[in-house]
């Protein structure tokens, strides 16, 4: 794992950050079954189907990319602070459990798809972690994506339509392929906080 933080213009301050209220529902599962492990829970759905474009231009749904647990994170990749430093925790969360027999896919799913192509979440990815799967989309499928895990982002273009910053939610979401969402994370986690989280909604599961 090579891990970095990504560097930005130094003209930029810092990311705005937007709360929002998130949920956990495991369907097929008892309702206590991660009461132990951390995380939101109410009862109202979070996560579904998306199509996005991933690093090499090809189209994919959340059938493609969820194919095993699932860290899944909205940003952007101009952010000058707080998505790489989300991003490398939970690449480095990712590689704890590896080392423990877990495998685990970090997602990047960008919330400013006019300036991040899918040559710029690739190599925003890359450079953090080669785990790491990098998408974008049209206008339209970045917001239903993000509608789907109710997430937050608003771009201040009227700021400066070339060095605008997003505000954005900064959660991280756990989805299982067989059974959808599972849990959030919030970003004051360490990698291995986060990873001891992780491994209990995994072992509960």
């Amino acid at each position: 794992m090579r891990t970095a933080i990504w560097a930005t213009a130094a003209t930029v301050a810092i990311c705005g950050l937007v709360g929002v209220t998130v949920w956990k529902v495991y369907p097929g599962a008892p309702d206590n079954a991660f009461a132990e492990c951390g995380g939101g829970a109410s009862s109202a759905a979070i996560g579904g189907p998306f199509e996005l474009v991933n690093a090499a231009g090809e189209t994919v749904t959340d059938a493609d990319v969820i194919t095993e647990p699932s860290l899944i994170y909205f940003g952007y990749t101009f952010c000058p602070d707080v998505c790489p430093l989300d991003m490398v925790r939970n690449a480095e969360a990712v590689d704890i459990l590896a080392e423990q027999g877990y495998s685990v896919k970090p997602v990047f799913i960008t919330v400013d798809p006019a300036r991040d192509t899918p040559e710029v979440v690739g190599d925003f990815a890359d450079t953090i972690s080669e785990r790491i799967v990098g998408l974008t989309g049209s206008p339209e499928q970045v917001d239903a994506a993000s509608k789907a895990y109710r997430t937050y982002y608003k771009a201040h273009t009227e700021d400066d339509p070339e060095y605008y910053l997003v505000d954005h939610s900064t959660f991280t979401y756990l989805t299982l392929p067989e059974t959808g969402f599972a849990g959030f994370f919030r970003r004051e986690l360490s990698g291995e906080q986060l990873a001891d989280q992780v491994q209990c909604f995994l072992d509960a599961g």
